[in-house]
């Protein structure tokens, strides 16, 4: 599957506002689906890359030895969930999702990335 298949497979979740591919070292976006002129999916993706990366400072300063499987943030309307790709270390990707929490089925939705996931790994 390609990666714009692959994202395309996100956004059919219920309540998908916009799903984008993000280099977690430079924040920028690889790809992306959805977004809308409100809901900038640029701008998101360059700021959650800093929640992911203090996410990561404190495993670290909590000398854990784990790693991030995925962050949920819950607004009042809306979730976005943060998921890291599970590549080598010299890759530094992750897949941020946003969904509408009216319309949206938590659960179904992070198994649907989960699966968007494991297609971009191949």
């Amino acid at each position: 599957m390609n990666m714009d298949d692959a994202l395309r497979e996100g956004m059919s979740v219920d309540g998908a506002i916009g799903i984008a591919l993000v280099d977690a070292g430079s924040g920028m976006l690889l790809a992306k689906q959805g977004g809308n002129s409100v809901f900038d999916l640029e701008v998101a993706g360059a700021v959650n890359t800093e929640v992911l990366r203090a996410k990561l400072r404190a495993i670290e300063a909590l000398q854990l030895n784990d790693s991030v499987q995925d962050i949920l943030v819950t607004l009042d309307a809306q979730y976005h969930i943060i998921m890291p790709l599970a590549r080598n270390a010299d890759e530094q990707l992750f897949l941020y999702l946003a969904l509408d929490r009216s319309r949206a089925n938590l659960a179904l939705a992070r198994h649907q990335l989960r699966r968007v996931e494991q297609a971009i790994r191949l």
